[in-house]
């Protein structure tokens, strides 16, 4: 799929047979970031970096990995990539490479003792850097590879996520959303959460509580992402997109957020476009709508 922002590169690594992967975002020099987790559960590398208080508001790759805690190993290689490249926030030894990453919990599917680390983060690195027209895979490929989603209720229920990606437009404004769907709740479904609301929901595990030991809440779970636009944004701005991007995850997921997840969204401005008074609640309805569309695409 056509992400229609100019500089942004993605790559996958893809074990098939492991069930995990990696996924790395590289963006053109001049980036800005923030973010913001609300799962309970995050497994992250340098996320503090994307405070907008922090020194260094530049953000030079994302990584997205399978591997739970372990996967956090894959950035090693995307920094070593990079740094081997001249890219990176100047210092007086030389740039050092701001790489942020994510990791999602994906140790129960195919085997779990085979994690992403440093050479398959070079590897997805490496694929991204030779990504023409801003074109990406979408499905069980890169960090989607071993997601699953529907666990609430018991593993019994879990069917297959996966790697999804949307972009909205409207008029001279553009958001792109990539997200790795590994979510605890189901994805597109209204009518549970209706059937939830009204008393009438059939679908609670038998002989256990949702969440519980026997119902997938200790299983771990996690959607990663990243939603970016090519808008002149500050990091405060990019904070409140981050922001409205877990808001179309919680449209596209019941229930969402829940401690077992770890979902954690990154929100990223190239700067090309400038925009006026105004644009910035037109973003944030784009990136809603777009991670939406991108998790019930995942799926």
């Amino acid at each position: 799929m056509d992400l229609r922002i100019d500089g942004l590169r993605v790559g996958h690594w893809t074990d098939e047979v492991a069930r995990t992967g990696v996924t790395v975002l590289l963006f053109p020099d001049g980036t800005v970031a923030s973010g913001e987790v609300r799962g309970g559960a995050p497994a992250t590398r340098e996320f503090d970096l994307l405070e907008p208080t922090r020194t260094v508001g530049r953000l030079d790759a994302l990584v997205l990995s399978g591997g739970s805690a372990f996967g956090l190993a894959a950035a090693d290689g995307v920094v070593d990539h990079l740094a081997d490249a001249g890219v990176g926030f100047p210092t007086g030894a030389g740039p050092v490479p701001i790489v942020v990453g994510l990791s999602l919990f994906d140790l129960l599917e195919g085997d779990g003792s085979v994690r992403p680390g440093p050479a398959e983060g070079r590897a997805a690195a490496e694929a991204a850097e030779a990504t023409s027209g801003g074109t990406v895979a979408v499905g069980r490929v890169g960090a989607g590879t071993g997601a699953t989603v529907g666990t609430w209720r018991g593993r019994a229920h879990a069917r297959p996520g996966g790697f999804g990606v949307a972009v909205a437009r409207h008029a001279h404004l553009t958001v792109a959303a990539l997200v790795a769907v590994n979510a605890a709740g189901d994805v597109g479904d209204p009518a549970v959460a209706e059937a939830v609301a009204d008393g009438t929901f059939a679908g609670w595990p038998d002989g256990a509580e949702p969440f519980g030991a026997d119902g997938g809440g200790a299983r771990g779970n996690t959607t990663i992402g990243a939603v970016v636009t090519d808008a002149a944004l500050s990091t405060v701005d990019c904070r409140l997109l981050a922001t409205s991007a877990h808001d179309g995850l919680a449209r596209a997921v019941f229930p969402a957020h829940a401690r077992s997840d770890g979902d954690a969204f990154v929100a990223a401005a190239t700067g090309t476009v400038p925009i006026t008074d105004g644009d910035l609640d037109v973003l944030r309805v784009l990136a809603t709508a777009a991670v939406q569309r991108a998790v019930v695409r995942a799926c």
